[in-house]
């Protein structure tokens, strides 16, 4: 028997109904870069350098309008502040991997593979190395399915036609993500209260407004959780 390498591959297979949506998402985050100005090396340079998906498209959206720099960074710092949050949750069931895999594990962290792993990293007995792997299984199918995607945006650029619309798959790509974690009162009242909030909070900015709706959802969770 190979556990780890059974593991990964489960983890390759849990992921593989959201790479669907992923693909196009890495597509439209291709053709993003070319718009926003870049060069061909420069446009696919970003996706294995920086591999941030929403934080990318928001980025590309600012280079395109010669924000500055800083505005720039800021603005992607504060979209993927969530990945602290995962991080956090993740710990505990990775607990003694070593600095080099806990590196390699945060550069892969995303959405998509924080939702697939957490239940097994966090519930599931067993041998570290076999839970690391699921978790490899999942992050590197979607790392290698993203940056195909944004190649082929970079390559095909403004010639895809707006009627595709492409862009329609990002959202459907979050709710596929969120409604199988809508498992108990604490977590839909987490995800209502959040995404009344993020409507409200758009104009916030420097995408603020994401961030505070993220804060309010999971402390009114917390407390109707406890409060019950």
């Amino acid at each position: 028997m190979h556990p780890r390498r059974d593991a990964m591959f489960a983890g390759c297979v849990a992921i593989a109904p959201i790479l669907i949506g992923v693909f196009p998402f890495g597509v439209i985050a291709g053709v993003a870069a070319v718009e926003a100005g870049l060069e061909t090396i420069q446009a696919i340079a970003v996706s294995p350098i920086v591999f941030a998906g929403a934080a990318q498209l928001a980025a590309m959206d600012l280079i395109g309008q010669d924000a500055a720099p800083v505005v720039i960074v800021l603005t992607a710092l504060v979209i993927n502040s969530r990945m602290a949050m995962y991080s956090a949750a993740l710990a505990p069931g990775f607990r003694g991997l070593g600095a080099v895999r806990t590196a390699v594990g945060a550069y892969l962290l995303t959405d998509q593979a924080f939702v697939v792993s957490i239940r097994r990293s966090t519930t599931s007995g067993g041998d570290l190395d076999v839970r690391f792997a699921y978790y490899l299984g999942a992050a590197i199918s979607l790392w290698i399915v993203w940056q195909v995607a944004t190649v082929i945006g970079v390559v095909v650029g403004n010639g895809v036609p707006p009627e595709w619309s492409l862009d329609f798959a990002v959202p459907l790509v979050f709710v596929a993500l969120l409604f199988p974690a809508l498992k108990d009162r604490g977590t839909r009242i987490a995800a209502a209260v959040a995404a009344v909030a993020a409507s409200s909070f758009t104009g916030i900015p420097l995408h603020l407004g994401l961030l505070a709706a993220a804060t309010l959802g999971i402390t009114v969770g917390v407390a109707a959780e406890r409060g019950r």
